[in-house]
């Protein structure tokens, strides 16, 4: 059995790399570790992927601390043959902590790291164990993958707080059977020591495995295995392949661990989700998990979760015929696939996964990727006129260009950079950015002419100037004179409606309250008169009269395929009793209701009246039971403008 020992890089005489030199070669990001992390290696493993398999990549980020089982394992054999020197070599103080904790980035589906073990091997064509233990910055071998040069796997030495890891990987043999292969790497610091021989000169580069020959190999096999099961790391089962690249003491950004699995989740759903959707009736092509200590952090469903379901809803407008093709007419090229969806929303409330990306309150970006469907940016447009308001696109570079939106990549893979590149190529990007813009322009004004005798004015300007305005009452309907400070109430007679809005919040929305009666009536509600008699000669039981009473204020709700704004309400009065809904659309400078579209807009539509349980009622008008049950009319508003609801009530049955 073969013991693994460190082996440290002296620089050989012709020269080699120094390690900060490597680790300086992913720059100066603006984007975090843990974020580099996921974007970094999930290009890794989908271009490792099993070519026409129709299984998906599984992709998994597991962190855990290192149990009293194996901790023993971990402190003797990962020091063994390692520099004295914990200032050279700080992988000595991680391992002397009080708890280990390592994290894991996993990957099956995918081929593993196989071809030659060392550099000067030319042998077969794949390359993939060298390419990523041995060598830096060789050219990418797979057509349309994610990465170019291969820096992005500095990530890893990165991350760890002593530049360590160890790579666990299976692969085919060119006879076609399995080979296990377990090594560990440190990237720290150039250093000098004092030796026998006088002072030499390391990179800073290690490697941990088979030192018996000449150059340190990785432990195969049944030596790997038993390796790994020492040191508690998951095996293969017996027809798998892919790769575990274990990052020993990492930096997790001052956030706790479990607060880091779920921001590792959330990064992973902003990052890749399109791997994520089943699309053109395909499955989804990779599979996520995030652990912490054993327990799961689930990776957010882009469908469901909002804003990501705009861009879901985006990248499907883009491969339907709704999609659009941006062209460069000099010199004339395809560049690729748009698509643009817009709804009425309400504000963001941010994730730090989003804040990241600087997606705040409004959702007005654009999702680059390339072929390969990995997110490249969100490219922020014009905000729209309304805080209500929110735009997604996605746009996917055409194959043909796959190689031109590459080379403007920085080595994080996460800007198209013009600049970085020469005529005709860099013209290709500052035209993807002009064609994106020009729609963007297009999709924030309202097309259509104005009505005879109306101001020329877009309803989106009208949906700006309204923004203040908030719907709501909080009294208890039409009968009463009773509004919350700050707001205005305005009582009319018993024929009339009563309108009650607020100056405040920032919801495109108000509430009109209306009533209507199917007996004569005063205005306190139990068919007495004002001054509290039956009235003369009465000698019949007094009846309330239907009243609808408002919850809250309007707000926005997302429904799994629509923005709806909702009222909730109730109607206190006992009994069976028929509402129906009174929507309009109010315009800057009149004031008034609109309840007819101007040429080409639409007006708020009712989708339904939801019950306390949630079911769905679509008759207009419903009948429905009084009493202390709320109700919700559910209103898909018309776009850029801002929605008047008003409910009216009447009893159902004689008098």
């Amino acid at each position: 059995m073969t013991e693994p020992r460190w082996y440290s890089q002296p620089y050989p005489p012709e020269g080699a790399s120094a390690a900060e030199g490597i680790r300086n070669q992913l720059g100066r990001p603006e984007l975090d570790l843990l974020t580099i992390l996921v974007r970094e290696s999930a290009q890794n493993s989908w271009d490792a992927r099993i070519l026409n398999s129709p299984a998906p990549v599984d992709y998994r980020i597991d962190m855990w601390t290192v149990g009293p089982a194996h901790t023993g394992p971990w402190r003797t054999l990962l020091q063994a043959g390692a520099p004295s020197s914990a200032q050279n070599f700080p992988l000595h103080n991680s391992l002397r902590q009080g708890s280990i904790r390592l994290l894991a980035v996993s990957d099956r589906g995918t081929r593993g790291l196989g071809g030659p073990t060392r550099a000067n091997d030319a042998v077969g064509p794949v390359r993939d164990f060298v390419s990523f233990i041995r060598n830096i910055g060789e050219p990418r071998d797979t057509a349309l993958g994610g990465g170019t040069y291969g820096f992005g796997k500095g990530i890893f030495y990165l991350l760890s707080k002593s530049g360590t890891v160890l790579v666990h990987s299976r692969c085919r043999t060119p006879r076609g059977g399995y080979e296990t292969r377990l090594i560990g790497c440190t990237l720290w610091k150039s250093y000098v020591t004092a030796e026998t021989e006088g002072r030499r000169r390391y990179t800073g580069r290690h490697w941990w495995g088979d030192t018996s020959g000449e150059v340190v190999e990785p432990l195969v096999d049944q030596e790997a295995e038993v390796v790994a099961q020492r040191l508690g790391l998951r095996p293969f089962a017996a027809d798998e392949t892919g790769t575990t690249v274990v990052v020993v003491d990492p930096n997790l950004d001052e956030m706790e661990p479990a607060g880091a699995a779920d921001y590792l989740a959330d990064t992973v759903a902003w990052h890749l989700w399109p791997k994520a959707i089943s699309s053109e009736g395909r499955p989804p092509a990779m599979r996520f998990s995030v652990t912490c200590d054993g327990v799961q952090h689930p990776v957010p469903d882009p469908r469901s979760t909002r804003p990501l379901n705009m861009f879901v809803a985006a990248y499907e407008a883009m491969t339907s015929q709704d999609g659009r093709d941006l062209e460069c007419l000099r010199p004339k090229k395809h560049l690729g696939r748009f698509g643009l969806v817009k709804r009425i929303m309400p504000p963001l409330e941010p994730t730090r996964a989003q804040r990241m990306l600087n997606i705040e309150d409004l959702l007005h970006h654009v999702c680059l990727m390339r072929p390969a469907e990995l997110v490249v940016t969100y490219r922020p447009g014009p905000k729209p006129p309304s805080t209500n308001q929110g735009y997604a696109g996605v746009f996917r570079a055409a194959e043909a260009m796959d190689d031109v939106y590459a080379k403007a990549e920085p080595p994080t893979h996460d800007a198209w950079n013009p600049h970085s590149l020469d005529r005709p190529e860099s013209t290709y990007i500052h035209t993807t950015f002009r064609r994106i813009d020009e729609a963007l322009n297009g999709l924030l004004s309202l097309g259509g002419g104005a009505r005879p005798g109306t101001s020329n004015v877009a309803l989106g300007a009208a949906s700006s100037l309204f923004s203040g305005l908030v719907g709501g009452t909080w009294g208890i309907g039409g009968a009463t004179d009773y509004s919350k400070p700050g707001s205005t109430a305005t009582r009319r007679s018993q024929s009339e409606d009563t309108e009650v809005s607020a100056q405040r919040g920032s919801h495109n929305a108000r509430v009109q309250p209306s009533v209507d009666v199917s007996a004569a009536g005063s205005d306190s509600g139990d068919g007495r008169l004002p001054d509290g008699s039956a009235g003369e000669g009465s000698s019949i039981s007094p009846r309330r009269r239907p009243r609808v009473q408002y919850v809250g204020d309007p707000y926005y709700d997302d429904r799994p395929d629509d923005s709806l704004l909702v009222q909730e309400f109730r109607l206190p009065v006992p009994g069976p009793q028929q509402v129906r809904i009174d929507l309009a659309v109010t315009l800057p400078g009149s004031g008034g209701r609109e309840t007819d579209p101007p040429i080409g807009a639409s007006m708020p539509v009712l989708v339904g009246w939801e019950d306390q349980a949630g079911r769905l009622h679509g008759d207009d008008p419903c009948v429905i039971e009084g009493g202390e049950s709320i109700w919700r009319a559910l209103v898909r508003p018309a776009p850029d403008t801002m929605t008047e609801i008003g409910i009216r009530v009447e009893a159902v049955g004689p008098a």
